[in-house]
């Protein structure tokens, strides 16, 4: 196996899992196995905990992993199924390291950060190696270069090159080189003393990624190579991408990104076909059609703590020649301005996931408006709480309906406490997560989107469909459509005479591909552009 790890310097949000997904997109189309993986040098042991607002949207894996929201974009940009073992934190080190210390492991060794917290990260590099067949694992690096929470892994990474080969090993650095306005020029220096920083620990860059807003010159270019001893051609900007992320693949063969890693490692292959992708993101950029699509929640002001949700819109609106133009609306704004002053101009509604109840009404409002108005509907998670909430209400007469998680007295608990979660009192991973099974009825919006009847849904909550009101619902026209195998569980609802009200307990968010779209929301896309025509 081949390793490739990348690093980052001088701030954060540079891009690094982006670069790290695009190189994997390359890798894969020159005919190489790809896996990918994230270290995190914080201490949480998954950021299961952790709020949105802190560190944006949690990633849920098939196997129930709560992970960083990068191995959304690794599962995106490749073809690679990840797992816990491709997330990796501070927390979980430290946590089976003083496990091993406590069942005496160690044999009375003193307990130190080399070589005990550093061979517990080399380890999950090898484990990954064994359990995972692939021919390259790329291996991100959170957090900045210098940061003290960051040493161990990047001692770890210094100890492996030497353990599996140099020639086995490459070091990509992603690193700002700013434009400074009043100057009007680009500063090298952020960039040489990161590099040196990371030459203190024992690690020299084989490539440098430049991310800058401006085109980076061959002078800046030149200064780089010689002041952080890499070669010329082994400088590659990465400017700001315009258009859409999908783009960073496609940008990065252009300065021969791929080549460049492949000559490194040794490894000779025909160069990337990239066709299908270049087409699926000329659909991107350029679409014929436009749809206005709310999405209503209550973490809006972040981008990345619904960034699934958005890249599956993206995905949709490809596959149905449209650009889906997002309208993100505060839930707690419509409980002040209403939902008529909100929504009134937009095509569709889409309620994704959350926890709590600030905002909730705003939602149920939300609800309310789309179906009273055959406006389409996409509720996940939450989403599909506050449906059944909203038509508990307002259609079946079920006053002060609510789920438990909001209002324990409710005489209503239309969405109720899972059984097996009603003992629980850790929060970490101690949710219904993962892959689950789904029954799909035929005859069903869903099924007809699907086109199969039985479908695999990643989950992430605790809070289900009280299925001792199924019957009144569906008298009243709200349909149960997916339950799990043994029907105990409810799944999916639908309103069958309205345009698109589709709402899901799963998140199909975390499986769409933008080469293969979600079909729920393609089909909610679709809905919208129907509505707009």
């Amino acid at each position: 196996m081949k390793y490739i790890f990348v690093t980052g310097g001088v701030v954060s949000s540079l891009g690094k899992g982006l670069a790290a997904a695009a190189l994997g997109t390359l890798l894969e189309q020159r005919g190489f196995s790809v896996l990918m993986q994230k270290f995190d040098p914080y201490l949480n042991v998954d950021p299961g905990t952790m709020s949105p607002f802190q560190h944006g949207e949690v990633y849920v894996l098939d196997d129930g992993a709560e992970t960083d929201l990068d191995l959304g974009h690794y599962e995106r940009f490749t073809s690679g199924k990840l797992s816990q073992l491709n997330n990796l934190t501070s927390g979980q080190v430290y946590e089976n390291v003083i496990a091993r210390e406590r069942r005496g492991d160690y044999l009375g060794s003193t307990v130190q950060v080399i070589p005990h917290v550093t061979d517990e990260i080399k380890a999950r590099i090898h484990e990954v190696s064994k359990k995972m067949n692939a021919d390259i694992l790329i291996t991100e690096i959170g957090g900045t270069t210098g940061d003290i929470e960051g040493l161990p892994f990047l001692e770890a990474l210094r100890q492996f090159k030497d353990e599996v080969g140099h020639e086995n090993v490459a070091f990509l650095h992603v690193t700002l080189v700013p434009f400074i306005k009043a100057a009007e020029e680009l500063k090298t220096k952020p960039t040489q003393q990161s590099v040196a920083k990371l030459r203190e620990i024992g690690i020299a860059p084989d490539v440098i990624i430049c991310r800058a807003e401006q085109p980076v010159d061959d002078d800046s270019r030149n200064k780089i190579a010689m002041f952080c001893n890499v070669a010329r051609e082994a400088v590659v900007p990465f400017l700001d991408i315009k258009g859409t992320i999908y783009e960073a693949p496609l940008k990065m063969f252009e300065q021969k990104l791929d080549r460049i890693v492949c000559e490194r490692l040794g490894l000779e292959t025909d160069p990337p076909d990239l066709l299908e992708w270049r087409n699926m993101v000329d659909r991107i950029v350029n679409p014929t059609h436009v749809v206005k699509v709310a999405v209503v929640g209550k973490y809006i002001e972040l981008m990345d703590a619904y960034k699934s949700i958005y890249e599956s819109l993206t995905h949709a609106g490809a596959a149905n020649d449209t650009h889906v133009e997002v309208l993100r609306v505060d839930s707690s704004h419509i409980e002040k301005q209403g939902a008529e002053a909100l929504l009134g101009e937009v095509d569709a509604v889409l309620i994704p996931g959350g926890f709590g109840e600030r905002g909730v009404e705003g939602k149920v409002q939300a609800a309310r408006y789309a179906r009273e108005n055959g406006m389409p509907y996409f509720g996940i998670c939450l989403g599909m709480q506050i449906a059944t909430i909203e038509f508990a209400r307002n259609v079946c007469g079920l006053d002060n309906a609510n789920s438990t998680e909001f209002d324990e007295e409710t005489p209503h608990p239309v969405i109720c406490l899972l059984e097996d979660q009603k003992e629980v009192t850790e929060k970490g991973a101690s949710m219904r997560l993962g892959t689950y099974v789904t029954h799909l009825e035929e005859g069903s919006h869903s099924f007809d989107l699907y086109q199969k009847k039985v479908i695999n849904e990643r989950h992430r909550h605790r809070f289900e469909f009280n299925q001792n009101y199924r019957e009144q619902f569906e008298k009243a026209g709200l349909k149960l459509v997916g339950s799990s195998p043994d029907g105990l569980l409810g799944e999916i609802v639908e309103i069958p005479d309205h345009p698109f009200f589709v709402a899901v307990q799963f998140h199909p968010e975390f499986q769409s591909k933008p080469t293969a779209p979600h079909p729920l929301f393609k089909g909610f896309v679709a809905a919208a552009l129907e509505r707009r025509k």
